[in-house]
């Protein structure tokens, strides 16, 4: 049954899927649990990471309705956030901002000595436009530390002066 409403949703919704059968691998079934560290099927994945189960999808769909995202967009914004522990959203990359906030906010993350990796929303109308109602924030760049958004270049410098920036993008707060 939950594999039947899974299959339903992606459907109703245009998304293309290819499925397994775990009846049809008992070891395939026991060792994906064990992977994924999800106990129970269906299990759905989007590019490689595990979204979730049935009641998850069926959550993200009704925030996605509500947010104005499509579904499939919705996922893939879900799958960039967390792309990595602290990711930046901006024009440009590490390597050059292609505009003043941009160049800023770079200066400050290059200066704390934490990993992050950058999104060029200029390279990408669909992220550009949808990140914006993901995250109820209409500017860029915007920041995220273990897929939570911290904000804009307004923010992280507030964050900066207060002395917070460095346990904020350790996710210690």
């Amino acid at each position: 049954g939950f594999s039947k409403q899974m299959v339903e949703i992606l459907t109703k919704h245009g998304v293309a899927f290819s499925s397994f059968d775990i009846f049809s691998d008992e070891e395939v079934r026991q060792g994906l649990k064990t992977f994924s560290n999800w106990p129970t099927y269906p299990q759905l994945y989007v590019s490689g990471e595990l979204i979730g189960g049935l009641d998850i999808i069926k959550v993200t769909l009704q925030f996605s309705h509500l947010s104005g995202l499509c579904f499939l967009s919705f996922f893939r914004l879900k799958s960039l956030i967390n792309k990595a522990p602290v990711m930046l959203f901006m024009k440009g990359n590490k390597q050059m901002a292609k505009c003043g906030f941009s160049k800023q906010i770079l200066e400050i993350m290059n200066n704390t000595g934490v990993d992050y990796e950058t999104f060029d929303i200029l390279e990408d109308e669909e992220v550009r436009q949808g990140l914006k109602s993901f995250s109820n924030w209409p500017t860029y760049p915007q920041l995220y530390v273990k897929g939570e958004l911290v904000g804009g270049l307004d923010i992280v410098k507030e964050l900066k002066e207060s002395g917070e920036l460095l346990p904020v993008l350790k996710g210690e707060n």
